[in-house]
């Protein structure tokens, strides 16, 4: 026990207020410590999870009591043995595999668990046989690491026994052997695997943006907009091109504006703003930059499909992605030029404008809806000249013009991962000669 709590006189010291201001700092970097001793030790049948644990005492120069430095060392020692304990799994959801070199894959020969829901894809080896199961490098990577899926690798050996789950024809494999031979096949770097293993463990499903093999089912397609151009819509813009170019005969750089001293029409910002926009702009004008060589590959190509954890995934036929992902190595890798952020752009789908927000109803609510009316002979013969009355309530709002050029119409995700640390930047392309800025 500590001796000066023992002394009948004793009076606790009274707290400096500078003293205090010192330690708040290495307090808060250690209130968040776990304490070592809730957790089970190694042959425990259930394992806790170390809640966060009070200071035990403030360091003195001195030294701690004998009290303190025993709960000091019964920390210490609990940390250890959680340390040195071995990593255990249920058999309830434990696959088995084996891993064949000559075609990168791996085969599940007993699955189990909910992994197998939405990773990997079958295949049928050879050409007519039953399909079977097989996994690209990452998926079993990272069933390995977290302990769901023990991996043989393929030998041409006899193998001693009975053909049972301990022994599938093969040589085991440690996660130290499977990180050596299965990473950098099959377009596996480092930085694909690290991206692919945090975002697994988030929930996300991932897969592959291109099919390595014919076999491996692709995702469905993304619904691109495509603008039809109908007989008047050409004749309109053939029209204002004929137009621009006879009333831009005088056109001078040092006073875009010809503002007419009878119309009045041209002296609305309706008419000012397009014809200050009188330099051509837009993502549809070629580029004036010379193209990537084609010797050099560009690393800003799409490699992952990432669903959200909500998604209705189903691995047979996988729907369309949620996002398409870029994933570079920072030290390597420069910043993508206008040609390769062009090139992503163009394979992705367009956005629809941000919602705008809910508006509350007026204080005395909306109006009753009034009972309808029966139209007339001529109504129904010619619906088209005559218009339905507005719809009561609210009139619907517009999307809002800065948060919809804020989101932008297309969006590119790239992960780039430096030394370990994994940043998301999301690029969104733009479409401010789409706006009208009056």
């Amino acid at each position: 026990m500590d001796d000066s709590l023992e002394t009948p006189n004793f009076v606790p010291p009274k707290p400096d207020p500078q003293a205090d201001d010192d330690q708040q700092g290495e307090e808060d970097e250690e209130e968040n410590m776990p304490d070592w001793t809730k957790l089970a030790r190694p042959g425990a049948s259930r394992t806790v999870i170390p809640k966060r644990g009070e200071k035990e005492f403030e360091p003195k120069a001195g030294g701690g009591s004998g009290l303190q430095q025993h709960v000091l060392e019964k920390s210490r020692n609990a940390m250890f043995d959680a340390l040195r304990g071995v990593r255990a799994t249920s058999t309830k959801s434990l696959s088995y595999g084996i891993w064949y070199p000559d075609i990168s894959r791996v085969h599940i020969t007993v699955s189990r668990g909910t992994h197998m829901s939405s990773m990997g894809h079958s295949v049928s080896r050879p050409a007519g046989s039953p399909k079977r199961l097989e996994m690209l490098p990452e998926e079993a990577i990272y069933l390995v690491e977290r302990g769901s899926l023990f991996c043989w690798k393929s030998t041409d050996l006899p193998i001693s026994g009975e053909l049972d789950l301990e022994n599938v024809g093969g040589v085991p494999m440690s996660v130290q052997q499977t990180y050596s031979e299965l990473l950098g096949k099959e377009d596996v770097t480092a930085e694909r695997l690290e991206v692919y293993s945090y975002l697994r463990r988030l929930g996300y499903v991932v897969t592959r943006t291109k099919p390595p093999t014919d076999s491996y089912p692709q995702a469905a397609p993304f619904i691109m907009k495509l603008h039809p151009s109908s007989l008047f819509s050409s004749f309109k813009g053939w029209m204002s091109r004929v137009y621009n170019a006879f009333t831009n005969l005088g056109f001078n750089w040092w006073r875009p504006l010809q503002l007419s001293r009878w119309l009045r029409s041209h002296k609305l910002y309706k008419s000012v703003f397009p014809k200050l926009r009188f330099i051509p702009t837009g993502h549809k004008l070629p580029l004036n930059q010379a193209p990537r060589k084609p010797s050099e590959p560009s690393p800003y190509t799409f490699f992952y499909n990432v669903y959200k954890p909500n998604t209705s995934f189903k691995r047979t036929s996988p729907p369309t992605p949620d996002y398409q992902m870029v994933v570079i190595n920072a030290r390597t890798t420069p910043m993508p030029s206008l040609q390769e952020l062009t090139a992503l752009f163009e394979v992705s789908p367009e956005l629809p404008p941000p919602l705008p927000r809910r508006r509350n109803p007026p204080p005395g609510g909306f109006p009753p809806e009034p009972a309808p009316v029966e139209k007339t002979l001529l109504q129904r013969l010619l619906p088209i000249f005559f218009k339905p009355p507005p719809p009561l309530g609210l009139p619907p709002r517009r999307p809002h013009p800065f948060m919809a050029l804020k989101a932008g119409k297309k969006m590119v995700v790239i992960a780039v991962v430096d030394a370990g640390s994994i940043g998301f930047y999301r690029l969104g392309e733009g479409a401010l000669e789409e706006w009208p800025m009056y």
